[in-house]
């Protein structure tokens, strides 16, 4: 005996995963997690009994439903669904699967199409803050072909644009979550910033790295992680995170100057592996530190603050840019734009399948023994 529950797997920028209307899943928390844990074949290295794809980003999950808020149209909860550990993260945002959030919502008949194209307001339950999305939709039909290209992803497709504006402090509840541009924990130097994402900001000579080697040689160094972990639990205490140990929050950026005609160099952590590419959140966060006087990252641009304008981030594939309008000088906290272009694709469409000693389906008293 197996449950049926309604799916759409879409690829969102650089990661994929199913799309879930928040109706068709469980409203219990513990045991909508096992359902997900479930749906996506964890704990398991290759989450070979699931329809995830054995990495962090392809363990991803959105889900979907209409918004009673005024300024927003949708809301939409994410949750990192850890490959090894029975552990489903919703603390924070995804940016690449946010991308697919605007098409998928028009198709599930959520949001109303207009032509040529369609702004939709997103409200991330996760991080409290709301994302526009402006999705291509000529004659009114969300439509995924188009010229637009991604570094993490072949081929083009049809752009979405992403405009984060209300990222301020999207965990924390503030920029500088330590209060500082700059801390020093077991003597490196780090600059702890929350700007959609929150992250550890470091430089990566301060770990013996030029910041420009590959994501496999990275995965490969253990011991950098064993010097990056500590760092990372220590920061998110100060924080006001508490311990993070168990969290995928925050997310660790090692920092070095461009050297292909961009603005930063940037090596993303999720935390426990090297991103292909970059997350979109952490590219809104690493751009803001550009224009933070003191942080790691405006120092190694060294650019008048606050640069403005597009924000080049380099990382494995390639490059990512934000268009970024913020002034951070003499205490102001203001983001006026900060906006990125994407492509998203649905994939798939159907029914994931879980079994039903974990949950029997809509309308069924909750098992949390089977939890």
């Amino acid at each position: 005996m197996q449950t049926k529950i309604p799916c759409v797997i879409m690829r969102g920028g650089t990661s994929r995963g199913p799309f879930f209307l928040s109706r068709d899943l469980p409203a219990d928390v513990a045991i909508r997690d096992a359902v997900l844990l479930a749906a996506m074949g964890s704990p398991h290295d290759y989450q070979v009994d699931g329809i995830g794809g054995g990495m962090t980003l392809t363990s991803k999950v959105a889900m979907i439903g209409p918004s009673t808020r005024d300024d927003a149209d949708v809301d939409y909860l994410f949750a990192q669904v850890s490959v090894k550990e029975a552990i489903v993260d919703t603390k924070p945002n995804c940016g690449n699967m946010l991308v697919g959030v605007g098409p998928f919502a028009i198709e599930a008949g959520i949001v109303a199409a207009g032509d040529p194209e369609t702004t939709v307001r997103i409200y991330n339950v996760n991080t409290d803050s709301v994302v526009e999305a402006i999705v291509q939709t000529p004659g009114g039909r969300v439509t995924y072909e188009g010229e637009a290209s991604i570094d993490g992803v072949a081929g083009s497709a049809a752009p979405v644009g992403v405009n984060f504006t209300s990222a301020i402090g999207a965990v924390t509840g503030k920029l500088l979550p330590t209060g500082r541009p700059l801390d020093i924990i077991d003597g490196i130097e780090v600059s702890c910033v929350d700007v959609a994402m929150p992250m550890i900001l470091m430089r990566a000579s301060d770990f013996g790295k030029t910041g420009y080697e590959s994501v496999a040689e990275l995965d490969a160094d253990r011991e950098l992680f064993k010097r990056m972990e500590p760092i990372r639990i220590k920061a998110g205490a100060l924080m006001g995170m508490g311990d993070v140990s168990k969290m995928v929050v925050p997310k660790i950026g090692l920092l070095a100057k461009p050297r292909a005609g961009g603005t930063l160099t940037s090596r993303y952590f999720v935390p426990d592996a090297c991103h292909a590419a970059h997350a979109v959140t952490g590219t809104a966060c690493v751009a803001a530190a550009c224009a933070i006087p003191g942080t790691i990252a405006s120092q190694l641009v060294q650019l008048p603050p606050p640069p403005q304008g597009m924000i080049t981030i380099e990382h494995p594939s390639g490059t990512i840019a934000i268009d970024l309008d913020a002034d951070f000088r003499d205490g102001r906290e203001i983001i006026r734009r900060a906006a990125l272009v994407r492509t998203a694709r649905r994939v798939f469409e159907g029914a994931c399948l879980v079994p039903s000693s974990i949950w029997a389906g809509p309308g069924t008293t909750p098992d949390t023994s089977a939890a």
